[in-house]
């Protein structure tokens, strides 16, 4: 099978965000009633993972005049993965990932984290350090918001120390988020949080805008429940 990475995805994938993720074959319990990564996890409806037996989505990106597209199919309880691309499809087991499938699985984790990065706060939380902040403008839309920015540690995962402020209303939900590379202090590549859709009592942003005219959106989103 031929590589699925492509250049019009290489300002994507410094964003890939594995880290020190953990592989969530059933969701994980939440700490407290008082903390925030619980919060912002459940307002996006993250009581209802323990029941999605399937959830598949396609990855899309639009940058000047150029598209890009890969879908998935994943079974979060049996670690099992499927991508659709370039009319290439590969099935593989997270639990079985090798050099042979690096760089899909990467692929796989940056498109899931685009998608489910509310509930990356509860199954990564070992693996990041956080800060909240009541009240500051957003970078796009200069509205006032909570802030919550995470850093990664140095170890582990496929892109590690990188960190992530995310822009959150009175109701928890992201709205805007800015991803700095390595935890630089610097301003980094900031997108906002769009097209909200409720799926298997899931809330999932479905659209993303990333200045300069580009969109990174997802389409044919499934969510499969008992």
């Amino acid at each position: 099978m031929k590589a699925l990475i492509t250049p019009v995805l290489l300002f994507l994938m410094a964003l890939s965000a594995c880290k020190g993720e953990k592989r969530p074959e059933a969701a994980e319990l939440p700490a407290s009633e008082s903390d925030i990564l619980e919060k912002v996890a459940l307002a996006h409806g993250f009581d209802s993972w323990d029941t999605v037996e399937e959830i598949r989505f396609t990855f899309n990106v639009d940058r000047d005049t150029s598209h890009f597209e890969r879908s998935w199919v994943w079974k979060p309880k049996l670690g099992e993965v499927t991508l659709m691309a370039q009319g290439d499809t590969l099935t593989y087991n997270r639990k079985e990932v090798d050099s042979t499938l690096a760089s899909h699985d990467a692929s796989f984790i940056n498109d899931k984290y685009w998608f489910l990065a509310p509930y990356q706060l509860m199954w990564d939380r070992e693996s990041f350090t956080y800060e909240h902040i009541e009240e500051t403008a957003s970078p796009v839309g200069g509205t006032p918001m909570q802030k919550l920015t995470i850093v990664y540690g140095n170890d582990g995962g496929y892109t590690p120390g990188d960190a992530y402020d995310l822009y959150l209303d009175k109701d928890y939900m992201v709205r805007e988020w800015t991803f700095r590379r390595g935890n630089k202090p610097a301003p980094g590549s900031d997108a906002t949080w769009e097209g909200y859709e409720t799926h298997g009592g899931l809330q999932l942003a479905t659209m993303h805008h990333l200045g300069g005219g580009a969109r990174l959106y997802f389409t044919g989103v499934k969510v499969n429940a008992p």
